[in-house]
């Protein structure tokens, strides 16, 4: 099998390597408090080839016997996207490779990978693992019938997946979900929104999911929030706090919609927070 080099950090005994499901087209119009105009400086001065596009990445976990998938991108769901399959393949690692599978939260750009074309699971050998908090808001009918109609759409993805892992679906509310690996409460963009902190001895990395759609906007103003976000003022506050804990920290971020290098560093820059791609 031919193998490609994907972007990948150490973290102690552990390799975390960013593995990219394409990107999605998305307005600056959906970002609240902040003019689109100001929106598209921000995106031209930080040099943003595609200022209104959002990559969308996925991580895998190596180490201690383990080989965990954080998030699964949007598989055929979205245009776009679906490029998992094909670049975990690059990497060397085969769909039944994958033991775990940890999810940030259960929007289509996370799930639409975990099922294959004719809907059977696209891991078959994963354990999917989520915060309950999590499955519980997308299993919950009365959540379904206040939804819209384009919510009531992402309800059947995710119940589709969760139904089609079945027994191998595994909630958590707090704690080590994986050996070395903790779960962080990030909520706001969804009820049960979660960010996975890797940790071996003195190092460490957090995955933090989807803090930030636009990295150099919301990072430099994290009062701006997408439409996306289920409580907008709750995702706001949530990234405010993670942005001082990672600068305090100088702790290595990376996130689904961070961008092609897969991680990076917060800085404090004139005031305010930048983003420090780390390539």
């Amino acid at each position: 099998m031919r193998t490609l080099s994907f972007p990948s950090r150490r973290v102690g005994e552990y390799t975390i390597t960013a593995i990219s499901d394409g990107s999605l087209a998305a307005s600056l119009d959906l970002l609240s408090d902040i003019d689109p105009a100001e929106a598209g400086r921000i995106q031209r001065d930080a040099g943003v080839a595609q200022p209104s596009a959002i990559d969308i990445n996925c991580y895998l976990v190596r180490g201690a016997g383990r080989t965990v998938l954080i998030d699964a991108g949007a598989g055929a769901l979205r245009p776009g996207g679906g490029r998992l399959a094909a670049n975990l393949r690059l990497a060397g690692i085969a769909p039944s490779d994958i033991d775990t599978i940890l999810l940030t939260h259960a929007h289509p750009d996370h799930v639409g990978g975990l099922l294959d074309g004719s809907g059977e699971i696209a891991f078959p050998n994963a354990e999917l693992v989520a915060n309950r908090r999590e499955v519980d808001f997308w299993q919950d009918d009365g959540n379904l019938s206040r939804a819209s109609e384009r919510g009531r759409g992402n309800f059947q993805i995710a119940r589709q997946v969760f139904d089609g892992y079945g027994a191998r679906l595994r909630r958590f509310a707090h704690g080590e979900p994986v050996p070395g690996i903790s779960a962080m409460p990030l909520p706001g963009h969804t009820d049960g929104h979660t960010g996975y902190r890797v940790h071996s001895g003195d190092q460490s990395l957090l995955v933090w999911g989807d803090i930030v759609h636009f990295p150099h906007i919301q990072i430099a103003r994290p009062e701006v929030s997408i439409a996306f976000d289920q409580d907008r003022s709750v995702a706001a506050a949530t990234r405010s706090q993670i942005l001082d804990l990672v600068v305090s920290e100088k702790l290595l971020v990376a996130g689904m919609h961070l961008g092609e290098f897969g991680f990076a560093h917060v800085i404090q820059n004139n005031g305010s927070y930048a983003l420090l791609q780390d390539a």
